[in-house]
């Protein structure tokens, strides 16, 4: 018998989502919050650089700059100033004269397995799209390629007089012939029968791959031993050749893939691999590289998937032939067909943009237990539970509130009333706060089989927020479950947890903070269900089993900073994925609560939190699977990072 909580008889229905926020004076507080964390990040940028070598070494040289320029006309702006995608490529991604990539000349010109088939697909009115994706295949560092080109029955002639002129690209070309159009997956599949290489890459017309990016493919398929898929970072050209666009995925991450595949337009596959699955199929029509990917990650360990964090491949012009919708209709069916061969009772669904994969409750609702840990604060306590009472449709909950201490007459009236209601009960717990510890003894306390982390200074906007989140806990592999929580201006408070954020001696940061509710950001990201390595505490859902399995909250070193990330990290640790959703929406009123940190006793005391996560954590920290070191670590926002964390094809060139 489900126990949905009440409220109080003599509480009376309100308005569930006050607006009385000054939405001008939020907007201000916004911007300094955001102007605040770029003089953070520069000041730590210009902290580190004057501490490297090279500042050091090249003060002399300084010197003699600025005694020139006294003496000259001011000189022009310097690249360094320019911070567009533009100026990032001339510092980071652009060789020097008579420079090559230092890690593709370990690997050029020899002719060595790893070999490649590149798989080219040509039809009439895109063979001149084709001579360019040629001539970069010609200028690669690594050897040991050859090409296939599908062709069009109507563009052969085109195609032949391509090659005709081209004898190098000749001379490693086959052609196999047939109808793209009518279907593409057919075509592909003959094209693959004669391949006799380790690993497949398939080009669309225009697409360019940068000259060490099969080097750069060769080098990981070497370290990665067992690797059946092998990803990079990309970015698209227009029709005068420049790059815009960048996109700097994270690794592998399951869930981020079922929302948007932004792996197989720019992967090599093995080529036992693609065998073993059969191939394209026929039925998927515009979804066949996405159904290929689907069924192939099925036979693959997630450790058997790579990224390789540079962009290496340049996307073309997308052909207009592509029918978006349909496109798009098929890719779902491809992913609804994948879950049911796992046996995954869910329902596909296109939301904001992206693929909403919405898994099916258990028949027998589990019991939730929602956990808020307070002290006083009335007003954002009656908010905090009334809230979760009148809009929550989950039946099956019960909330646990954990009274550390509290001492004002309304809120223990308040508490009291409560403590009689059903689904609600109170217990006092008066030690000194310990936010880990107050959590650990009501997991101890609670009945329900799944958890709920809850702050007091959180309101329930979205009646299906538990349904979202029980939901997404409860399937095999996942570990904690975050939600998008939102500040009252209708901005990103957290969007899951990014490691690092914060530059030399940050830990983590919220992602997408102060992003526009209604803006999916980066690579949608905003908008789609994706894993974390960590989500925040302040509302996070887990089943009872696995927060007993890795301890709880570590209530020794971690008493208030952090906890929840050092717990979704070993969750991570144990095995499973943290996921977070963009479906379930609740306000976090978190200025309302927080205090001042600038105490000696509290700064010593984050200080000491923070130096055992950077030990515990390091490599982690310094590298968020999640995330991508071309990406910024002093802003939330998904900017470019000045520098990138891996080594620049530039290298001498670099400030």
């Amino acid at each position: 018998m489900f126990t949905k909580p009440t409220l109080p008889a003599t509480y009376r229905p309100g308005n569930p989502r006050p607006r009385n926020v000054d939405q001008e004076t939020a907007r201000l507080h916004r911007q300094v919050r955001l102007l605040s964390s770029e003089v953070t990040g520069l000041e730590e940028q210009l902290q580190a650089m004057r501490q490297s070598t090279s500042w050091r070494v090249s003060a002399p040289l300084r010197w003699l700059s600025r005694q020139l320029g006294r003496k000259s006309s001011p000189m022009p702006n310097s690249p360094r100033d320019d911070k567009s995608y533009a100026g990032w490529i001339r510092l980071y991604d652009t060789p020097l004269q008579d420079t090559p990539d230092p890690f593709c000349a370990r690997v050029a010109g020899r002719v060595e397995r790893p070999s490649f088939s590149i798989v080219l697909t040509a039809i009439s009115g895109q063979v001149d799209l084709l001579a360019s994706s040629i001539d970069a295949l010609l200028a690669q560092d690594h050897a040991n390629w050859t090409m296939v080109v599908a062709v069009e029955s109507e563009a052969l002639a085109e195609v032949d007089g391509l090659l005709a002129r081209n004898a190098r690209a000749a001379a490693r070309t086959k052609i196999s012939a047939g109808a793209i159009r009518t279907s593409k997956a057919v075509a592909l599949n003959r094209a693959l029968e004669g391949v006799e290489s380790d690993w497949v890459l398939f080009l669309e017309p225009g697409d360019v791959l940068s000259p060490c990016a099969l080097s750069h493919f060769s080098i990981e398929i070497a370290a990665r031993s067992g690797a059946g898929i092998i990803h990079c970072d990309e970015d698209r050209l227009d029709r005068d050749g420049r790059r815009s666009d960048p996109c700097f995925k994270p690794a592998w991450n399951l869930d981020l893939f079922y929302a948007q595949d932004y792996v197989s337009h720019a992967a090599a596959f093995s080529t036992a691999l693609i065998r073993e699955v059969g191939g394209f199929r026929e039925a998927t029509g515009e979804a066949a590289g996405y159904d290929l990917l689907l069924r192939c990650i099925e036979r693959l360990r997630p450790e058997q998937i790579h990224r390789i964090p540079r962009i290496l491949w340049h996307k073309g012009i997308p052909s207009a032939a592509i029918d978006r919708e349909r496109a798009s209709a098929a890719e779902s069916q491809a992913l609804a067909d994948h879950l049911q061969r796992k046996g995954i009772s869910a329902h596909v669904a296109e939301n904001d943009g992206v693929r909403r994969v919405q898994y099916a409750l258990p028949a027998e609702l589990p019991l939730v237990t929602l956990i808020i840990p307070t002290r006083n604060g009335l007003t954002l306590l009656r908010q905090c539970v009334e809230s979760i009472v009148m809009l929550t449709t989950y039946p099956n909950y019960e909330i646990l509130l954990v009274d550390n201490g509290s001492d004002e007459p309304d809120a223990l009236a308040y508490m009291a009333e409560l403590d009689r209601q059903p689904g609600i009960r109170v217990i006092r717990d008066d030690r000194p706060f310990n936010y880990s510890a107050l959590n650990n003894m009501a997991a101890g306390h609670a009945r329900g089989a799944v958890l709920g982390l809850i702050n007091n200074d959180i309101e329930v906007i979205s009646a299906g927020w538990l349904e979202e989140m029980v939901s997404l806990a409860m399937q095999p592999g996942v570990g904690a479950v975050g939600a998008k929580l939102l500040y009252p201006d209708d901005t990103v408070q957290h969007g899951g947890v990014l490691l690092g954020v914060g530059g030399a001696t940050g830990v983590a940061g919220h992602a997408n903070k102060f992003l526009p509710a209604s803006e999916a950001g980066y690579m949608r990201r905003g908008a789609s269900v994706q894993s974390f390595s960590a989500v925040t505490a302040a509302c996070l859902v887990v089943r009872k089993s696995l927060y007993e399995q890795v301890g709880g909250l570590n209530e020794v070193d971690l008493k208030i900073a952090y906890n929840d990330v050092d717990f979704c990290l070993r969750l991570r640790e144990a095995g499973y994925r943290n996921v977070w959703t963009p479906h379930a929406e609740l306000f976090h009123h978190e200025s309302a609560t927080r205090g001042s940190d600038f105490s000696p006793e509290k700064r010593q005391r984050f200080d000491q939190e923070q130096d055992y996560m950077r030990s515990k954590w390091r490599e982690l920290i310094a590298d968020d699977p999640a995330y991508n070191p071309n990406l910024t670590v002093y802003a939330e926002d998904f900017g470019l990072a000045w520098p990138p964390r891996v080594p620049w094809i530039t290298g001498s060139a670099a400030p």
